[in-house]
């Protein structure tokens, strides 16, 4: 009985030190496929900006291109509901009104600290996964594209990048 009651003891140590490592880990997953869907995103801006003239005032807009540019409209995998906060290429106005301002990016709403460093910052609401790097109310270079501060050559275009991988912070 003694035994059986040591053992129950050292499992739940055991399956005390393992919860955290669990949250660690789904953590950096979740991190990992927030710069996969935010750079998709940015880049289908990009091409649906290409292909129309103009940015969408909606990312369903992004599904209605023929071929699609984009499998589907990815939610936001670090909150519960999902919702991205938008980069709008203007301000709204006084009234906060966005309704038919142009997306030119997304970031995450979530204000964790993240465990992977991204464009140099570690506010997972900093990342910013944007078509237009002069994005109003972002420093300058603060979005995706050329000037952001990636290091990766884009082949297309022989000089400055316009993505970038993830930067592995731990």
């Amino acid at each position: 009985m003694a035994l059986l009651l040591a053992m129950i003891v050292v499992m739940v140590i055991l399956t005390m030190k393992a919860v955290p490592m669990a949250r660690t880990v789904v953590q950096r997953d979740n991190e990992a496929e927030l710069i996969f869907r935010g750079e998709a995103i940015a880049n289908a801006l990009r091409i649906y900006k290409a292909k129309t003239g103009a940015y969408p005032t909606d990312l369903n807009d992004l599904m209605k291109v023929k071929p699609h540019i984009l499998r589907r409209v990815y939610k936001d995998p670090m909150t519960r509901e999902g919702a991205w906060d938008y980069l709008y290429q203007v301000q709204p106005g006084m009234t906060g009104d966005t309704t038919g301002l142009p997306i030119v990016g997304v970031r995450s709403k979530s204000l964790k600290d993240s465990i992977k460093v991204y464009q140099n910052k570690t506010l997972i609401h900093d990342w910013v996964f944007s078509a237009d790097a002069n994005i109003l109310g972002l420093p300058q270079g603060g979005g995706r594209g050329p000037g952001s501060g990636d290091s990766t050559p884009d082949p297309s275009k022989g000089g400055a990048p316009s993505g970038g991988g993830p930067k592995s912070g731990s």
